[in-house]
């Protein structure tokens, strides 16, 4: 009797906890299933008020956003694949190599690793200005390259912490091994600190490539038609004329598979790659 009671309670906990979890995932993703929802409603049940839970779905508004609107939303896409994507290299192209000299050889770490972090805690529009007047003077412009650099100035300080972090915790005995067979610095950072950095290294990848997809501020100042990016395409539909719901929940239902899909697939390496770094030594 004591033990069926007992399995009746963690039965009934478990599922308690299954329908509060549920509900909180609605709650803090409405926004989201809302705008998936709203996507797939033509005009006349988007104007229906209250909006309809049950409805026809339609693909019209897909049809519009990539083959016959205005706007070339493919090439948004496009540019910000090569936005993310050249950010999260250049970020680890130059964090790393710097974190590894802070770690070993003191470069910096006091004032410079401070400095850099407290930058990325400020506001990102602080920047706008002079960055736009750089761009104006290089030409970067409205281009993709630009917008590369941008992501890897966004990306650079949250790099940063995590390469050090991961660093601290290889032993120092094997540099010291590597530099007895004979290798140098750039030998020991190749060799003996890059593969065993490669948890970390795809963790910074896969979030670089995230917040870098996720930017607005600057894909909006920075671009004007070539180089435009996904997040500020999708607002093309806004119009002088009214909103375009349907086509705009359509863009950003577009926009927000790529990175959705690279974190679904990658949280649990992003786990283990952080607790790897965690736990060594």
């Amino acid at each position: 009797m004591i033990v069926s009671r007992a399995n009746r309670l963690a039965k009934a906990t478990t599922a308690l906890r299954w329908a509060v979890f549920v509900l909180v995932a609605l709650v803090l993703n409405f926004p989201i299933l809302a705008t998936v929802l709203t996507s797939f409603k033509t005009m006349a049940d988007i104007n229906t008020s209250p909006p309809p839970l049950i409805f026809w779905p339609t693909l019209e508004n897909y049809v519009e956003v990539l083959f016959a609107g205005n706007a070339d939303f493919p090439r948004y896409l496009f540019n910000s694949v090569v936005m993310a994507s050249g950010g999260a290299v250049i970020a680890i192209l130059l964090a790393f190599p710097a974190a590894y000299a802070m770690v070993r050889y003191d470069v910096g770490k006091s004032w410079l690793l401070p400095i850099i972090t407290n930058l990325r805690a400020l506001p990102l529009i602080i920047y706008a200005i002079p960055i736009y007047l750089m761009f104006q003077f290089a030409g970067l412009l409205d281009t993709r390259f630009g917008l590369a650099l941008i992501a890897a100035v966004i990306n650079v300080p949250v790099a940063l912490v995590l390469f050090v972090g991961f660093i601290q915790d290889i032993p120092d005995e094997l540099d010291a091994a590597a530099k007895i067979d004979g290798a140098g610095k750039w030998g020991i950072l190749r060799h003996v600190i890059f593969p065993l950095s490669r948890p970390i290294l795809f963790a910074v990848a896969i979030l670089s490539f995230i917040y870098a997809w996720n930017e607005f501020i600057f894909g909006l100042i920075l671009t004007t038609r070539q180089a435009v990016p996904v997040t500020v395409g999708a607002t093309f539909f806004v119009t002088t004329y009214g909103v375009k719901w349907g086509a705009t929940a359509a863009a950003m239902t577009l926009g927000i598979i790529p990175p959705l899909v690279l974190g679904l697939f990658a949280y649990p390496y992003i786990g283990k790659s952080m607790l790897t770094g965690a736990l060594k030594g």
